[in-house]
């Protein structure tokens, strides 16, 4: 596999190496000791999968803490971009964000600590996996609107379909984190 760090401190996006055939394809997806030597010796206690249609924007959100989450992402079909904006306080890239497109032809992934705004749109029709350091609690819940021009994001795409929830989240500057 390979590791790539981004701009942004905490942020990898992982390329595994596939093997394909006639028959078609395998890749190790994961495994704990090698995720371990390049910098995410996290545990993952919950995976969850989502389909959305092209088009489709989910974020941006995060969950406080004492239930922060770390997030292993990546693409099983399909195509999306895929979004996380530093909202740990102190960081010096603090409110900066970092994107990946993430497809089922590279089955890239895509680690996010704790402490990042998270959010995606499909490109195309897309199932999207994710692995977490964290049960979800509702309770915890925080997110900033994905159009926020102080974050400045470029999604890449006019007019999302997005979520009435998703729709009356606050601005970045209007929370604290």
């Amino acid at each position: 596999m390979e590791f790539r760090k981004t701009s942004i401190e905490g942020l990898i996006e992982i390329k595994p190496r596939i093997f394909k055939d006639p028959r078609g394809y395998f890749f190790e997806s994961y495994q704990y000791e090698l995720f371990k030597q390049n910098g995410i010796a996290e545990v993952f206690v919950q995976d969850n999968q989502s389909y959305s249609t092209k088009g489709v924007l989910r974020g941006l959100h995060l969950q406080k803490d004492p239930y922060a989450q770390g997030k292993l992402v990546r693409v099983i079909k399909g195509k999306v971009l895929d979004i996380a904006v530093d909202a740990r306080p102190g960081s010096p890239t603090f409110g900066q964000w970092e994107s990946v497109v993430l497809d089922d032809e590279q089955n890239n992934m895509f680690y996010v600590p704790p402490g990042f705004l998270h959010g995606f749109v499909t490109l195309e029709d897309a199932i999207f996996s994710y692995k977490c350091t964290n049960y979800y609690n509702r309770e915890s819940e925080q997110g900033v609107i994905w159009n926020d021009s102080d974050l400045n994001i470029d999604w890449g795409i006019e007019n999302p379909l997005v979520s009435e929830k998703d729709m009356a989240l606050p601005r970045f500057s209007e929370i604290s984190f």
